[in-house]
């Protein structure tokens, strides 16, 4: 693996945020994030209380999903972006709060497809850091640098931590 393509995260801690979108339960083996997006992005314009133009891409795992990892164990995935309040939810869409807590940052460029990325974070980083995996939602924040196919595409990947 090439270790040297990614930098080390910013560790950020974060406010509780709210969040508006839609959700499927999925897994690894049964990857339903195009079904997912293609509900939800013909219709995120109807979200009227938007915060940014950032999209969020948020895994929901159950409090063990790493510790006996399988990758046909469901969990839920969602498409959302964050508003200022629930006054208005469009109808289909839910709502989500995000917890505020603590979260490694990293800075990818590639393709969503190339999973190395998180070899790294879940093989190399953490257990060579000083945090261990916190049982919170786990997130990418997609930005106007992102292109969805495109090997120049840059994200964010949230990763919740806390100490060892």
């Amino acid at each position: 693996m090439e270790t040297e393509k990614y930098s080390d995260p910013q560790i950020k801690v974060i406010p509780g945020r709210k969040l508006i979108g839609m959700s499927v339960s999925m897994s690894l083996n049964d990857n339903r994030t195009g079904l997912l997006w293609s509900s939800f992005m013909p219709r995120r314009k109807e979200i009227l209380n938007g915060i940014s133009n950032e999209l969020y891409s948020l895994q929901v795992y159950p409090s063990d999903y790493f510790l006996n990892f399988n990758p046909a164990t469901p969990f839920e995935k969602w498409g959302a972006i964050e508003v200022k309040d629930f006054e208005f939810i469009p109808e289909g869409m839910m709502t989500f709060l995000l917890d505020a807590g603590l979260y490694a940052v990293f800075n990818y460029r590639g393709l969503n497809t190339d999973h190395r990325i998180f070899e790294y974070i879940y093989g190399v980083w953490i257990p060579n850091s000083e945090y261990r995996l916190d049982s919170r939602p786990h997130f990418e924040l997609l930005g106007d640098k992102y292109r969805n196919g495109d090997p120049e595409s840059k994200e964010e990947i949230w990763i919740p931590l806390k100490m060892k």
